[in-house]
């Protein structure tokens, strides 16, 4: 770990002075993030909602266990579309029109899916809203990665998984409110209803200032610097943070064209995927703790559990209706909950004790669950304690997971990619993350009844075991650190040439 302590001395003056006391939360930046991470709330309620709705779909259009897997998994493969599109998108129209697009995207395919008077059109609606779900994942936490201060970063980029969980508790909450309608009608309205927030999302947005960085890399220094100037402190931290974004665009290639400290225009995100395919050794570093954390983040199997939970409590002993709701209910609070308490402590605490701690907590949680549910899978009577232990351990299991990998994975990848790679290498990262989504949800059934929950939730339990020693070994911390600054934590000594060491000297 030697290699990633490099550089640590390196900070602005900006960062030294905050890390003395606890920098202030800075309101328009948090406006900014909030209107971003409100996206999110469109995947959260899906995940949520559809757990409920497949109940209904499955009854009342009569198809079988393999297409209700694929019809939730249908969403986390198609959304691969527009998370892997998102990077290049975002680079040539904007960081602020992407997250529009996402939610145009999204109010299409609730229609769609509400509206879907066979099976078929209700899949041709979840291909759609996938799209967009993939969009908005890359976008919101980038964007909110680049307009944030760096001492209040690690809280406001982890927003966009606060709404994820106050969006999947909103769709329990619509299940257990339209589950006493008739079967033909309930489920078109728990999906269908998800345009309604869309709308005001994509008009909402509209009131949101664009990525100071974005503007540097398409040299429109004027418009960074009066967004800077409302996200910080006051004029001087602005000015510092305008001119450390200004050099980390000069060092990929964007020099000044004259002495005014414009940048050329004409940058549209071209070049990045050849840097990403041939990567130096620190980017290589970059892409393995990226790749790595998404990876993690879903092979967990946290969104199958979620999506699955009343088939896990069905299985478990309880099988009203209503009764398995109601518990999807107490399981959402649980998750937004940890996930509000992670969001405010991440700042003080730093990223890796955060995801080392979530990582460890949920393998603990998911070998309680395996022990639990092979139990009940094992007896002909069902016993409260062992119904209990089960309820128990899935909450902790999502909370856990709200704790560490939920927003920290977002807070993460969105900070570590170099400011003209960020976009497209995020993307990049967030398309593992669909696909490897879309392959647990769509294969989590079929599995378990192979091997049973119990084996299943073994198999997770091992997963997260990798996972707490991948963490250990390849994340650095990042805490405190400008975006500017967190690619010398990658960096060794020996890669630096030495016009990038005079810099450094420079500015020290």
């Amino acid at each position: 770990m030697d290699e990633y302590k490099v550089g640590t001395e390196n900070t602005t003056q900006v960062e030294s002075q905050s890390s003395k006391k606890k920098a202030p939360l800075n309101k328009y930046a948090l406006a900014c993030a909030l209107l971003a991470s409100t996206n999110s709330i469109l995947l959260g309620y899906d995940i949520g909602v559809m757990s409920g709705a497949v109940l209904f779909i499955k009854d009342n259009l009569k198809i079988s266990s393999s297409q209700v897997e694929i019809l939730v998994g249908s969403l986390n493969v198609c959304s691969l579309i527009g998370s892997f599109a998102s990077g290049k998108t975002s680079d040539m129209i904007g960081r602020r029109y992407t997250i529009i697009l996402a939610a145009a995207t999204f109010l299409v395919g609730a229609l769609l899916m509400g509206l879907a008077p066979s099976y078929p059109f209700l899949m041709a609606g979840r291909v759609v809203a996938g799209i967009g779900v993939g969009y908005s994942l890359m976008i919101a936490p980038v964007y909110t990665a680049e307009v944030s201060p760096a001492m209040t970063r690690g809280l406001l980029t982890s927003l966009p998984e606060v709404f994820i969980n106050v969006g999947i508790l909103l769709g329990y909450i619509f299940n257990y409110a339209l589950a006493g309608l008739p079967d033909h009608i309930n489920w078109r309205l728990m999906l269908g209803i998800a345009a309604v927030p869309a709308i005001g999302i994509g008009i909402g947005v509209l009131q949101m200032p664009e990525s100071p960085r974005w503007l540097v890399m398409k040299g429109r220094i004027e418009e960074a610097k009066r967004v800077l100037r409302k996200t910080s402190e006051n004029d001087d931290e602005a000015n510092l943070r305008l001119e450390e974004i200004i050099k980390a665009a000069s060092l990929v290639g964007q020099s000044p064209s004259d002495s005014t400290g414009s940048i050329p225009s004409k940058w549209k995100g071209q070049g990045v995927w050849k840097e990403l395919l041939m990567p130096s050794r620190p980017l290589r570093r970059i892409l393995v703790a990226a790749v790595g954390i998404n990876f993690f983040m879903q092979a967990s199997g946290n969104d199958a559990v979620v999506y699955y939970t009343p088939s896990v409590f069905n299985a478990a002993g309880i099988h009203n209706r209503k009764g398995l709701v109601g518990v999807t209910i107490v399981m959402g609070i649980a998750k937004t909950s940890f996930c509000i308490v992670s969001a405010l402590f991440l700042d003080n605490f730093g990223r890796r004790p955060m995801l080392l701690l979530g990582t460890t907590g949920m393998a603990v949680s998911l070998a309680g669950l395996g022990l639990g549910s092979m139990y009940l899978h094992n007896s002909h009577h069902k016993p409260l304690w062992a119904i209990a232990l089960c309820v128990v351990a899935v909450c902790a299991d999502v909370s856990f997971f709200s704790i560490g990998l939920g927003p920290i994975t977002w807070v993460y990848s969105s900070e570590i990619f170099p400011i003209r790679l960020r976009a497209q290498g995020s993307s990049l990262a967030v398309s593992v993350n669909r696909l490897v989504s879309g392959v647990v949800a769509m294969t989590f059934l079929t599995i378990s009844k192979k091997i049973t929950f119990a084996g299943m939730f073994f198999v997770l339990c091992g997963i997260m075991v990798l996972a707490t020693i991948f963490f250990y070994f390849f994340l650095p911390e990042t805490k405190g650190k400008s975006l500017e600054e967190i690619w010398e934590i990658f960096e060794d000594k020996k890669d630096k040439t030495p016009s990038q060491a005079d810099k450094e000297m420079t500015a020290r």
